[in-house]
């Protein structure tokens, strides 16, 4: 599970957190220790995934990976270009 198991400590969290990256992985259609290191660099994974994880892991799938690839656009991990054809390609396989 690539260098997260060194710094989460919670496996809920870190369970979280790998379902996280591998339906982002998916989604954007990137490998996951690029989403990974997206993720990490940009703070998000440490700074808003792990400690929100409580309010987190209880939004639906849909709304979850919205939430995270607009902070990813935010944070300029994400460009909008690969967001607007991400949810085209979603909508219409009706992920």
């Amino acid at each position: 599970m690539l260098e997260i198991k060194q710094d989460i400590r919670d496996a809920r969290v870190l369970d979280f957190v790998d379902f996280c990256i591998s339906e982002l992985s998916v989604l954007l259609k990137l490998p996951q220790q690029d989403i990974y290191d997206r993720l990490k660099h940009s703070g998000i994974l440490h700074d808003y995934i792990v400690p929100s994880y409580d309010v987190l892991h209880t939004f639906s799938l849909r709304y979850l990976m919205e939430d995270l690839t607009d902070y990813m656009y935010e944070k300029g991990v994400l460009s909008d270009r690969c967001l607007e054809k991400m949810w085209k390609e979603y909508d219409e396989a009706e992920y």
